[in-house]
């Protein structure tokens, strides 16, 4: 295991995706993230880093996907595989339930919400570096949805900017579970300078947060 400080003031944790279509039964996305979420009790483990962050002053910074609209890539050249089949489904789409946030994992107060990406990348054409750099913060946790996605490239950008970056594999989830050994067992040991499980990861949190550090 991977040993790092993470201060409180210098730490974030970012929360990707937490919408009814990916979190909640009957979201579009829930089935197809079921199995993978059940079987590493990643709704659990987002419920422990989420309360013992906020509990230790860590800020949680929410990444959200765009919010999918009728006509959103009308004239796009080079609208990518998972654009297009998102948009075929309507994931995320606004002004519907699926678009909303998840009950117990969506923003909370003194949470920051970050500009909609429209890919992968929580930071491409985004706000979060500057929200991130303006606050003082040096590492970044990232949890969410989904590992092989979003999760992977907001880490790998994350990096190139010069944050520490800490993936935590038993807080995420994706379609398959051969997809989460590739993105944590041989795509992150190439960039991430973390990789941890949810008891790992608490163990090195703030004080603060000692107290939830009782993860199955």
């Amino acid at each position: 295991m991977t040993t790092h400080t993470y201060p409180a003031k210098q730490t974030a944790i970012l929360l990707t995706d937490p919408y009814n279509d990916f979190m909640t039964p009957g979201g579009k996305l829930y089935d197809a993230i079921k199995d993978v979420a059940t079987a590493n009790n990643m709704f659990a483990h987002l419920r422990q880093i989420l309360d013992a962050s906020r509990a230790a002053g860590i800020q949680v910074f929410i990444l959200p996907h765009h919010r999918a609209h009728e006509g959103d890539y009308k004239g796009w050249k080079n609208a990518n595989p998972s654009q297009k089949h998102s948009h075929e489904i309507q994931a995320f789409a606004a002004d519907t339930w699926g678009g909303e946030w998840s009950e117990e994992f969506g923003p909370k107060a003194g949470d920051v919400i970050i500009q909609e990406h429209w890919s992968f990348s929580g930071f491409a054409n985004t706000d979060l570096d500057e929200q991130l750099k303006q606050r003082g913060i040096q590492n970044i946790i990232c949890v969410g949805m989904i590992a092989n996605a979003c999760i992977e490239s907001t880490a790998r950008y994350g990096m190139e900017l010069g944050y520490h970056v800490t993936l935590v594999k038993d807080a995420t989830s994706a379609f398959s579970a051969e997809a989460m050994h590739i993105s944590h067992e041989v795509n992150a040991p190439f960039f991430a300078h973390a990789i941890l499980t949810t008891a790992e990861l608490l163990a090195q949190l703030p004080s603060s947060a000692i107290a939830y550090n009782d993860c199955p």
